[in-house]
């Protein structure tokens, strides 16, 4: 299967470069490897120009497509014809030797998927425990492993708020897990929502559906946008045996304010694409459930050494909260 890779950047020249340098070793090489760079630098540039990649197209972009969503698409649409899947990756990452070559194994398993997600292995906690085992209240279980659950879980789980969902399934009231909450089984599970920045889809899909342009910048939760939209049309999996390493690198996030701000506004926007006329039960418990962690937040402000940065996200949180009151998003059908 022919396929295509992008790689959106801003800012993050040399994790770029260990993230090419994976490729390079891979057992299956992308068609091509399309390099969308927003920096305001010529750092990338010149990085790119001293390491040589085979099949590389690089792009700098001006003001008007700067912003993850926006950098997507534009690499969809300079995308050659004769590809068949479209692959992304952050910057930040590192791959295993065999993760196209797994990626594209699940495609051919599975006819009928629309699309395909890595799995991200250096954030996996589980631990294999057997079908027999009954986890405990600060334990989430899953297929056999289990693994420490946060105390936002844990409260939640409490005050009977917690997903009824596997992971990787929006609830009706949103607030689910990821499918990094997935174990390293090796298995491939169906889902309805990707990670972006280690996803991947077959390039038909972008006839009709692009990443939406509401997510502006960091683009925080544009992956769950748009996987809910594209499970609509069909099926997704995760393939836990493609793995890859995520080292989220620091440069070029929001400050924890705007990030605060962004997750509840955000949050929002993806729920209502999950389920466009929640009942009452549901409202409730999506705004019970976002109220929780900002107060969560604001005790960080005790427990944490960065007590400033709890703090200020706490603050963006209750702003974006309030904001809703006033000026919601419109969501894209």
């Amino acid at each position: 299967m022919k396929f295509s890779l992008i790689i959106c950047t801003y800012m993050r020249p040399k994790p770029l470069i260990q993230l090419l340098q994976s490729v390079q070793e891979q057992t299956v090489y992308p068609n091509e490897i399309l390099i969308i760079d927003s920096s305001t630098n010529e750092e990338t540039e010149i990085i790119l120009k001293e390491n040589r990649f085979e099949d590389l197209n690089y792009f700098l972009v001006s003001s008007q497509h700067r912003g993850l969503t926006k950098q997507r698409n534009y690499g969809i649409e300079r995308v050659e014809e004769e590809m068949e899947i479209v692959c992304f990756l952050d910057d930040d990452t590192v791959l295993e030797n065999d993760y196209f070559e797994q990626l594209l194994q699940t495609y051919q398993i599975y006819p009928e998927a629309l699309g395909v997600g890595g799995y991200i292995i250096n954030e996996s906690e589980c631990e294999f425990v057997g079908e027999d085992y009954s986890p405990k209240i600060d334990e989430y279980y899953y297929d056999g492993w289990k693994r420490k659950d946060g105390s936002r879980f844990v409260l939640r789980k409490k005050l009977g708020l917690d997903s009824n969902c596997p992971p990787g399934f929006s609830s009706l009231f949103s607030h689910g897990r990821s499918v990094g909450f997935l174990p390293p089984s090796g298995k491939i599970y169906e889902v309805e929502m990707l990670m972006g920045g280690v996803s991947s889809f077959r390039k038909k899909i972008f006839e009709s559906t692009r990443f939406s342009t509401y997510f502006e910048g960091y683009g925080l939760y544009e992956d769950a946008d748009f996987t809910l939209r594209v499970a609509k049309e069909g099926k997704l999996y995760l393939n836990t045996a493609a793995q890859l390493n995520h080292f989220h690198d620091a440069s070029g996030r929001p400050n924890p304010y705007q990030y605060g701000k962004m997750v509840v506004r955000n949050g929002w926007y993806v729920w209502r694409t999950k389920n466009s006329r929640p009942l009452l039960n549901a409202k409730l418990k999506w705004h019970s459930i976002t109220i929780l962690l900002a107060i969560i937040r604001f005790s960080n402000t005790f427990t944490v050494s960065n007590k400033k940065e709890a703090f200020i996200e706490a603050v963006g949180r209750t702003v974006g909260w309030w904001s809703l009151l006033l000026n919601k998003p419109n969501v894209l059908k």
